[in-house]
């Protein structure tokens, strides 16, 4: 059966270009081919749940370009359709007088890309979260909000359904002909005019098999969290981040009220095993350990990024002792106790330009003879996925002349 556009991958992205192509060409046959037999396995039902404004952004990025835009219209979409969703806002809190310098490259950063945001000393810090450390000052974003990610997916599979646009489940995507306009999975045969591949953690792998990025590689990090005790977790009323260490090229643990009103921890970004790696063994076959192993022990001795220290840094946290005690730093009292194992895991799939052997930290799309591969979609992409999609249509599907 021919469609107008084969997307692969049901996660936000897949779902949210789908929901741009309507809105642009109502009558497109849409067909999307999802590897799981339900929605929300992996990053899309596994994220925090939070609207991003964009304040880590540099003005210069896709990332920040996005970010606001795309957070703007998922909380207008949200009130639109019922979906539970709340800004609560966020303290972003500096741990010592050198980390504290990064305010000033924050508060430019939400300047630039026009973001509510207010400088705070330790005693507006204490009236916003008491419970944080607040001794170096920080920031406070009053436009963060969090949101049911889970209620956000399936609302938008009954409308693109609703629409006509047809998902298949349970369909691993095993060949491209992209000349030929073809798609294979194990047991069916796609044709399309155009197919936009946003697989993902998967989404290397299927560009390959459309001869596309083949100097890219995505590679797996644990996010572990866990959460505050019920009878405390009232000690933190929104969201208290860090000031990111710009020695490392990831974020670091800190503290969310979600949109059920617990309180995670998190997320480590341990380097792991597979693209599915939830647990310490499960989720990861011998051969991809060892592609992955390869990988990561590359990254390890040319230390793109200050890889090295991340590593050294990351490896602790899988210890509650040493996960707790990076957790501290953001908050006046953590007693062992009041932190909780929680079944919540996330993997962040990072991608490895191995050609100049470094880490892409921006969204990265490529293109296909007849195909579109979305091969980085990283938060915060939940956040900017509307205008992610719109982004997409503009510049790949209905190219705007200059």
């Amino acid at each position: 059966m021919n469609h107008d556009f084969l997307i692969v991958g049901a996660g936000i992205v897949g779902l949210s270009i789908a929901r741009e192509i309507k809105i642009r060409e109502p009558g497109a046959k849409i067909k999307i081919l999802e590897k799981e037999s339900r929605l929300g396995m992996h990053a899309s039902g596994r994220n925090s749940g939070v609207l991003h404004t964009g304040i880590y952004y540099p003005p210069d990025t896709l990332k920040a370009k996005l970010c606001k835009a795309g957070a703007d219209a998922m909380f207008a979409y949200a009130e639109a359709n019922n979906i539970p969703v709340r800004r609560d806002g966020k303290v972003i809190v500096a741990t010592s007088e050198e980390n504290a310098k990064g305010l000033d490259k924050l508060m430019a950063n939400a300047d630039a890309n026009g973001i509510r945001a207010k400088r705070v000393n330790s005693d507006e810090i204490s009236q916003i979260e008491p419970h944080a450390r607040s001794e170096f000052g920080g920031i406070y974003c009053q436009d963060t909000a969090v949101i049911d990610s889970v209620m956000v997916l399936e609302t938008l599979r009954a409308q693109l359904m609703a629409k006509g646009v047809t998902i298949d489940t349970d369909q691993t995507l095993i060949g491209i002909n992209d000349e030929q306009r073809t798609a294979v999975t194990q047991n069916r045969r796609y044709s399309y005019g155009q197919l936009i591949n946003a697989a993902g953690a998967y989404a290397d792998q299927v560009a390959r098999l459309a001869g596309v990025g083949q100097h890219y590689q995505l590679v797996p990090f644990k996010g572990l969290y866990y959460k505050l005790a019920p009878e405390v977790s009232g000690l933190i009323r929104s969201s208290i981040y860090p000031v990111p260490n710009e020695a490392l090229p990831f974020l670091g643990i800190h503290f969310t009220r979600v949109i059920n009103n617990e309180v995670y921890i998190g997320p480590t970004a341990i380097p792991a095993l597979g693209r599915e790696n939830y647990g310490v063994l499960s989720g990861a076959s011998p051969i991809e350990a060892l592609t992955i192993g390869a990988q990561l022990a590359q990254l390890y001795v040319s230390n793109p990024q200050n890889f090295r220290n991340l590593v050294h840094s990351e490896i602790p946290h899988y210890r509650k002792a040493s996960f707790i005690a990076a957790a501290c730093r953001l908050v006046k009292q953590l007693e062992p106790d009041w932190v909780k194992h929680s079944p919540k895991v996330g993997i962040r799939p990072q991608l490895v330009n191995t050609r100049d052997v470094r880490l892409e930290m921006d969204f990265v799309v490529e293109q296909g003879s007849h195909s579109i591969h979305v091969l980085n979609a990283i938060s915060p992409a939940f956040t900017s996925a509307f205008a992610f999609a719109e982004w997409i249509a503009s510049r790949f599907i209905w190219p705007v002349p200059n």
